[in-house]
């Protein structure tokens, strides 16, 4: 417990409470009888009353310096502080076509499909690695998967844990009638996850939306959906939201399934990307594209995207008090009840008793 600064001078005026004790020192307070001999009443012992003519100026000096203590005003400081964030609104748009099963990349030496690589990479990208990638704890994060068709498998969300469950849960697509390239219905998807999200938080005092991002990695061209991926585009740079394109895979065309130069019997495909297309993309909404053609420089281009793309966080402190004149509060482990409380108690007990058992005869 301490004292507000500007009143605790008022704790000079405690010496003040000595003067309830006037009412038993000052002579002039005291009823006085004439008698010839006091030694006739030395057997006579006083009552309750007389034994007990003190306490009533206990009970005033008491309640005077608990009055003083209120007055200097008793205080305990909490000091609270206030994080806002201004966070971003990140989709993850990942190709799952068939291409992506590719094996042009490595993870410690060991060729790795592309699919595995990418998920590996965006992992690191939400929760950080320790290095480059630091994470993205305060902002909302997505995910949309595409191949023929486009599907939410993670909304906006601070529960990164599920979103990593669903980065994991990401399966290439094998089935022929589920394969394809929807790049534009990727990215309206997304535009679309983005616009509700935001809308449904809205403007909050601790947590807002600093700008909406799409961060989409495609080692395909465009064919599959309704949707042109430079209309997909332009709706993402009506509504704000930046797009930043990968292109993923080794240069010239790899046949899926198998690695850079190795050759494949009849039914191999031929596995290229639109990076001219992607450029399109990243430029008509703001963003920027990028080439990937390994593991190493795909994690170096969400680590440039991570230092891009930064949150912004601003301290707030503030300073609560509780005052004690006013306001209960516990003293070792006790309860203690609003200064003031004892005061009016002591006052009204001192008040009874003088008008009633210690009531004294006026001189």
């Amino acid at each position: 417990m301490s004292f507000h600064g500007a009143s605790v001078w008022l704790l000079l005026l405690l010496p003040l409470a000595l003067l309830a004790w006037w009412r038993i020192l000052s002579p002039r307070r005291r009823a006085t009888i004439a008698y010839s001999d006091v030694r006739l009443l030395r057997p006579v012992r006083g009552g309750i009353a007389a034994r007990l003519h003190w306490l009533p100026a206990a009970l005033r000096m008491l309640a005077m310096a608990l009055l003083v203590i209120c007055v200097a005003r008793p205080i305990k400081a909490d000091e609270q502080v206030r994080i806002q964030v201004d966070g971003i609104a990140i989709m993850l748009v990942v190709d799952r076509s068939g291409s992506m099963m590719a094996t042009d990349f490595r993870i410690n030496g060991r060729p790795v499909d592309r699919l595995t690589a990418v998920k590996r990479v965006v992992r690191d990208f939400v929760r950080g690695d320790g290095g480059a990638l630091v994470g993205r704890p305060d902002d909302l994060v997505g995910l949309v998967a595409f191949a023929r068709f486009a599907d939410t498998l993670s909304p906006l969300t601070l529960d990164h844990d599920h979103l990593i469950a669903a980065v994991n849960a990401i399966q290439p697509a094998n089935e022929r009638g589920e394969d394809g390239t929807a790049i534009g219905e990727g990215i309206a998807l997304a535009v679309e996850r983005l616009r509700d999200a935001t809308d449904r938080l809205g403007i909050d005092d601790a947590r807002r939306i600093r700008s909406k991002v799409i961060i989409l990695l495609s080692d395909g061209e465009n064919n599959s959906g309704d949707i042109d991926p430079i209309t997909a585009a332009e709706l993402a740079a009506a509504a704000g939201i930046r797009v930043h394109a990968i292109g993923a895979g080794t240069d010239g065309r790899v046949t899926a399934g198998l690695t850079p130069g190795a050759v494949r019997g009849t039914g191999g495909r031929g596995v290229g990307f639109d990076e001219r297309g992607l450029m399109q993309i990243a430029e008509i909404t703001g963003g920027r594209y990028f080439r990937a053609t390994d593991s190493e420089s795909l994690r170096a281009v969400y680590a440039e995207i991570d230092a891009m793309e930064k949150t912004r966080s601003e301290s707030r402190r503030a300073l609560l008090f509780t005052d004690f004149a006013v306001e209960p509060f516990s003293w070792r482990g006790w309860p203690i009840p609003p200064l003031l409380l004892p005061v009016a108690a002591l006052l009204a007990l001192e008040l009874l008793l003088t008008s009633t058992r210690l009531r004294r005869l006026p001189a």
